[in-house]
């Protein structure tokens, strides 16, 4: 549960501002069709963070724990610093192809999501954690609770949120996870 809810609650916080959540908006106003885009991000999200989750999987078993220790704490401190970076969206990543509304949506998501922090995060969550499920499905949840949102209320909702203040909040929750992870005070390893 705890890997569930860590997931959740920091790819949350993470996505808020975030690239994806301005491409989630910029559809939203482009296609006025919530549905179809809501179930494009959603499954975008499944393939992109199931792909990351089995890599972060993957890492955890091929290296040991001491190192493992040690790349994910300062990967977590790196997420920290990167969190405090402001997100922009390219012209071109606004441009979906002419698939219609989910396939474009699906399509897009899923390309700007590679690489991003979410994605990141996901990797080093999987890492962490022995659910691979867990760390999925809450990363997954984190997704869908910053972005239905965005696409519901569109850029009003956005422009009223402090974005210094989440970005801040992410970033003091990754750094804490990452100090606990070099420490050893979390012994979930």
């Amino acid at each position: 549960m705890e890997a569930f809810l860590i997931s959740t609650g920091v790819v949350a916080l993470a996505e808020i501002g975030d690239k994806t959540q301005l491409l989630a908006l910029v559809l939203a106003a482009k296609y006025r069709r919530p549905v179809p885009i809501i179930l494009g991000i959603l499954v975008a999200t499944l393939l992109n963070h199931a792909a990351a989750g089995v890599v972060g999987a993957w890492l955890a078993a091929w290296l040991g724990e001491e190192l493992l220790r040690w790349i994910l704490g300062l990967s977590f401190i790196a997420m920290a610093f990167w969190m405090l970076v402001p997100d922009k969206l390219d012209d071109e990543e606004t441009k979906p192809a002419r698939f219609g509304v989910f396939l474009s949506t699906l399509i897009a998501f899923f390309v700007v999501e590679i690489g991003d922090k979410t994605q990141i995060a996901t990797v080093a969550l999987a890492a962490k954690y022995s659910s691979l499920i867990a760390v999925v499905g809450g990363t997954t949840l984190g997704m869908m609770l910053a972005n239905v949102p965005a696409v519901l209320l569109g850029e009003v909702a956005a422009k009223k949120l402090p974005m210094r203040l989440v970005h801040g909040v992410a970033a003091a929750i990754f750094a804490v996870l990452g100090l606990l992870v070099l420490l050893r005070a979390d012994q979930a390893l």
